[in-house]
């Protein structure tokens, strides 16, 4: 008979099949996904020619998504550590996927802005789930890598939607896009098929089988005996109360900076995506170039999330992370200064990287810092409550753009944020929680994962 103890078991794992296939599965989800967020944006002109709405109702309509996406963040993070954390991604998949498409059938601006903020919840939702997915699954030694990897799908997605979007609107009309997006649907049976649970839940519901599937998979010397026993560490599997626990062990402090480095962050990425274009087009370029810089910016944001996740397995990831805030306070606040074309190019592409990267990079982090137990929802509160600055990013930036500043003074705006992250950030306390990055396991150093009894 034998004790497996699977926290130590799925951090100590070489990357195999198993860890590919699990990456797999949420790259893609996280592609349509992405998807799914762009497609608006991408159609957004024919749908005011359509329904004959004013740039207000037009805003309105886009943000719809966001508020559905701040509470889909909360709510389905946290119900994944009670139901399952596959069911709550199918769950999401459906409701991004058939409502998305639902918004391609209306005809009204009240009708999309509906369908649109539950397809929002789906969004959303499924943001913090994937992420606990990958964390729980990757090995310690390239767990970022692993999440910004995965992640980077979004800009896969939104890529997608605008080579696809374009063939698609041209020849069958901004509806045809959004009717797309239903396709993911067929994904969910796959997924509850051959994704696997996460461990704290499979325990809590006693499902051996599945546990000794898994632990063979993570450890192919693993071979099921019938009275092997399963756990994890004490705060790994403890579900009560998920949402105190966040404020629990000494892990209060560092969840309120979690949360404003989400709001900073997500602030500074939707204040760029949403007014990039009109401020350089402000600024002398032609709009050609103006769109160009939005394309320079989502690709920074990729190689930013990538190299950061690299970085972050070979440092401490939250001193990574304070370099790469400062990193953005320096590269968007050069922004508003006159500079050779080709340096303000590398600059957007810094403020990518260290926006949309950064911000992915944060997603790993708060991952590794929760136990198992209660990942999804310290993700989902996190992401939710951030998402409120993505909400009030457009709207602020909008109002200083209207009080016509100078150029450099809109960038300071928006480069201030990643000062207040960096600070925010820098305060995060490691010590007292004993779930941080670099002490994920409070099994003592040399206790096998699999030990014989």
């Amino acid at each position: 008979m034998k004790h497996i103890d699977l926290h130590k078991l799925a951090d100590e794992a070489k990357f195999n099949g198993f860890h590919r296939g699990v990456l797999l599965w949420c790259a893609l989800i996280i592609i349509f996904d992405g998807y799914d967020l762009a497609v608006a944006g991408i159609a957004l002109p024919s749908i005011m020619k359509g329904m004959g709405v004013s740039p207000t109702n037009a805003g309105f309509m886009v943000s719809s998504a966001l508020f559905g996406m701040m509470f889909g963040a909360i709510f389905l993070g946290t119900i994944a550590d009670r139901i399952g954390r596959r069911r709550a991604i199918a769950i999401c998949i459906a409701l991004f996927s058939l409502f998305t498409a639902a918004a391609g059938l209306t005809s009204d601006p009240v009708t999309f802005s509906v369908t649109r903020f539950l397809a929002g919840l789906g969004i959303g939702g499924v943001m913090p789930n994937v992420v606990a997915q990958m964390t729980e699954y990757s090995p310690r030694k390239i767990r970022s890598t692993m999440v910004t990897l995965m992640f980077s799908g979004y800009a896969v997605g939104g890529m997608l939607a605008a080579v696809v979007g374009k063939g698609l609107l041209e020849s069958y009309g901004w509806q045809s896009v959004f009717l797309a997006a239903g396709l993911p649907v067929l994904l969910i049976p796959v997924i509850l098929t051959f994704m696997p649970e996460s461990m704290p839940f499979l325990i809590k519901t006693g499902q051996k089988a599945r546990l000794q599937h898994i632990a063979a998979q993570l450890s192919p010397g693993y071979r099921p005996q019938p009275g092997d026993s399963f756990d994890l560490p004490q705060q790994d599997r403890d579900t009560s109360a998920p949402i105190g626990k966040l404020f629990q062990d000494g892990r209060g402090f560092s969840t309120v900076m979690f949360w404003i480095a989400f709001f900073m962050c997500l602030f500074m990425v939707y204040a760029l995506s949403s007014w990039l274009t009109k401020l350089m087009a402000g600024a002398g370029y032609t709009l050609g170039s103006a769109l160009t810089f939005v394309l320079v910016l989502n690709f920074g944001g990729m190689f930013g999330a990538i190299g950061g996740g690299w970085l972050a397995d070979r440092f401490h990831i939250k001193y990574v992370l304070v370099g790469m805030y400062l990193l953005a306070a320096v590269s968007i606040s050069l922004l508003g200064y006159s500079v050779p074309t080709s340096v303000l190019y590398a600059l957007v592409g810094l403020a990518g990287a260290s926006t949309i990267g950064t911000q992915i990079v944060t997603y790993a982090y708060v991952g590794q810092y929760y136990p198992m137990a209660v990942r999804s929802t310290g993700i989902g509160w996190a992401s939710g409550v951030g998402r409120s600055g993505a909400i009030l990013a457009p709207i602020v930036i909008g109002s200083l753009v209207a009080m016509a500043l100078p150029l450099e003074q809109n960038f300071l705006a928006i480069a201030l944020p990643a000062v207040i992250a960096a600070v925010a950030v820098f305060c995060i306390q490691h010590g007292r929680a004993g779930q941080a990055h670099g002490a994920d396991s409070p099994v003592p150093s040399g206790t096998p994962a699999v030990a014989a009894k």
